[in-house]
């Protein structure tokens, strides 16, 4: 049985949480694997229990399928965090399944390379893979 604690209800709402669509554009080349790395150098969210920001590189790597990211769009839903008391290990997972959801990678790994906070740095990886057709 899970022992309650003072985090109790602070992230319920992570996986419902409505953030601005991430657009994607058709690839011309979805014939071919290759990737795609995306950096974000300045993430920044909230801590949910202290309320003090946290920082963050965020980086995204994918092999597209019959879709690729708009990056524009994808910077407006990064801003979007700037005001989201949210913990790192969900920043990553919520970062992922949103990706995936917009342009259906082939395959994508999502890494939140989290600034020290009280002495502990965090490092948080988070993937997916589309299933093979048969």
């Amino acid at each position: 049985m899970r022992q309650s604690t003072d985090y109790d209800d602070l992230q319920i709402h992570i996986r419902t949480l409505k953030t601005p669509r991430i657009e994607t554009w058709h690839n011309e080349y979805h014939h071919r694997d290759y990737t795609i790395e995306i950096t974000n150098l300045e993430f920044t969210a909230v801590c949910p229990k202290t309320g003090l920001p946290d920082f963050a590189t965020l980086c995204i790597t994918y092999v597209p399928d019959e879709d690729c990211v708009e990056l524009k769009s994808l910077k407006e839903y990064f801003l979007f965090y700037r005001d989201v008391g949210i913990f790192h290990e969900h920043v990553v997972n919520k970062v992922l399944e949103d990706f995936v959801e917009a342009c259906r990678p082939r395959k994508v790994e999502v890494v939140g390379d989290f600034n020290i906070r009280g002495g502990i740095k965090t490092v948080v990886r988070a993937s997916y893979q589309k299933p093979t057709q048969q």
